[in-house]
């Protein structure tokens, strides 16, 4: 196939650019120019801004567009409109973020969606998923019939740049006394960005259309079984499971402080933002092991030479003091 790719050179666009050349694909980068273009020197690239230039993206014919970078309904609509006639189906990189709620333990994909509260916002932790999801409706809009919306949870693996995956790889690779989140049974989900990447051009091989989750495994895992497999690749790191009410009463911020943490709430009553993958599943979606995606991640991490610290997490002072107070309340 003749794939144009927008982005496709940061993360989640980076792994399907890699996963389509390894299949034999022909592809085209649309893209600022600005990041890692030493990447994929057999890859056509095409430079432009998806927000005031996409002039050459014009007068061009491919089968298929995937598109990792639309975060606003203003630049999705633009390529989806330009590209109408020009490509015969749209990927569309999506989110579950998009769901209005997650008070059901397994959203599916017809639940409902959110709201934008004003018609114009920017792109931020409350409107991220709302704009996805208006997004989304400029996709069908101008290819009906023939598009495929994925939706992934938490992405995680090498050359992720939110490090809130990394940050448990690497600070039970530091070993020590680890500050655990939250109930042993609070369930998780996450994708290996290279799952996503490599089931996504399959399905776009296959022409598959529809909207589709992608996140989580084939049974549930728990922060537990996480952290078992975390100690078991680091045997001298130890846990030290402190419960939400304390965490909150001492300001501790979930995800940003503690990553993949999220305390229970009306609006999450499981502790996480959950979804159900059947429909993917069916249609091939496969994940690998806990172990394959840690030990990739921390590969990745530690060939950085010059990064020896990860973006987000708790201070190891701030750690130990929680976890010595947390002691001396019990």
């Amino acid at each position: 196939m003749n794939i144009l790719v927008l982005g496709g050179t940061v993360f989640v666009g980076r792994h399907i650019v890699e996963a389509a050349i390894e299949r034999g694909h022909k592809v085209t980068l649309f893209n600022r120019g600005r990041t890692n273009q030493e990447l994929f020197p057999q890859a056509e690239k095409l430079v432009g801004d998806r927000d005031s230039d996409v002039e050459s993206l014009k007068n061009r014919d491919w089968d298929v567009v995937i598109d990792a970078t639309g975060y606003t309904p203003d630049a999705v609509e633009r390529t989806a409109k330009l590209l109408q006639q020009q490509v015969k189906q749209y990927v569309f990189i999506s989110t579950i973020s998009v769901y209005e709620n997650f008070r059901k333990k397994h959203v599916e994909e017809d639940a409902p969606l959110a709201k934008l509260k004003e018609d114009r916002a920017e792109v931020n932790s409350e409107t991220y998923g709302p704009l996805k999801a208006k997004a989304e409706e400029k996709v069908k809009e101008y290819f009906k019939t023939n598009h495929l919306i994925i939706r992934p949870g938490i992405v995680v693996g090498p050359d992720d740049p939110t490090d809130r995956f990394t940050y448990w790889v690497m600070r039970f690779q530091r070993g020590g006394q680890v500050l655990i989140p939250g109930e042993r049974s609070r369930p998780l989900q996450w994708i290996d960005v290279r799952d996503l990447a490599e089931w996504t051009v399959r399905m776009t091989e296959s022409k598959e259309n529809g909207t589709y989750n992608a996140a989580g495994f084939e049974q549930e895992l728990t922060m537990e079984k996480f952290v078992e497999t975390l100690k078991e690749l680091n045997p001298n790191a130890q846990e030290n499971w402190i419960q939400d009410e304390f965490l909150l009463e001492h300001n501790v911020q979930p995800f940003k402080d503690l990553p993949l943490w999220l305390p229970k709430s009306e609006d999450y009553p499981y502790g996480f933002i959950l979804v159900e993958n059947k429909r993917a599943r069916e249609k091939g979606l496969t994940f690998r092991s806990v172990e394959n995606t840690v030990e990739a991640t921390r590969e990745w991490f530690e060939s950085q030479s010059e990064r020896t610290m990860v973006k987000v997490g708790l201070e190891p002072g701030k750690e130990a003091d929680l976890i010595q107070r947390f002691s001396n309340h019990s």
